[in-house]
């Protein structure tokens, strides 16, 4: 009976990360160097659940932020930040015009379904993240990024209820990627 609990519990302990994988991933990340600018393009599979869903059809706005970091690992010594940043889209449907709303700083672009809206999120492209003139060509650099339902900015009664419920916390897990710059890359 024993090893019949101990062979169960084992199982269920390795159905845990299949199951934190469905909540979302990124599937593909790729710097690239253009005009002195380093810029990303990532590639993030996620999907609401049903309460977030809902949420949004009422026009609760929904704030994405996509998180980057970029190190140049060192042998002898703490590993040196390179840059640090973050991105957030925020995403609200407004019941007047029947028309959901994607905001990225100054920048508002209009999406006829929730889902196009999120498409924008899901697929990032040519963001600049810095600039090329803080890489150093040849020296290989550790970046990784995640994306993450960003519950601070949302009014105080969801702030609360997400911290309550487990249908507000999507976070896919670090996604870890290295690059480094050729020595004929442009960097200014």
């Amino acid at each position: 009976m024993l090893r019949f609990l101990i062979t169960l519990t084992f199982c269920l302990l390795n159905l845990l990360p299949a199951a934190h994988g469905r909540e979302g991933q990124v599937t593909r990340i790729e710097p690239q160097v253009r005009q002195g600018q380093l810029l990303i393009d990532a590639d993030i599979d996620f999907s609401l659940g049903d309460d977030l869903h809902d949420a949004a059809q009422k026009g609760v706005p929904l704030y994405f932020t996509v998180d980057l970091q970029i190190q140049q690992p060192r042998w002898w010594w703490f590993d040196k930040t390179v840059l640090d940043t973050e991105q957030t889209w925020r995403i609200q449907f407004n019941a007047l015009t029947r028309q959901w709303r994607v905001s990225l700083d100054d920048l508002s672009l209009p999406a006829t379904t929730l889902d196009e809206a999120l498409d924008l999120v899901r697929h990032i492209r040519s963001w600049q993240v810095g600039s090329a003139a803080l890489l150093t060509p040849g020296v290989d650099y550790e970046g990784q990024l995640r994306l993450r339902l960003d519950t601070s900015r949302l009014a105080r009664p969801f702030q609360v209820d997400a911290l309550n419920s487990n249908a507000w916390s999507l976070t896919t897990p670090w996604k870890k990627f290295t690059f480094s710059l050729s020595a004929d890359t442009p960097r200014n």
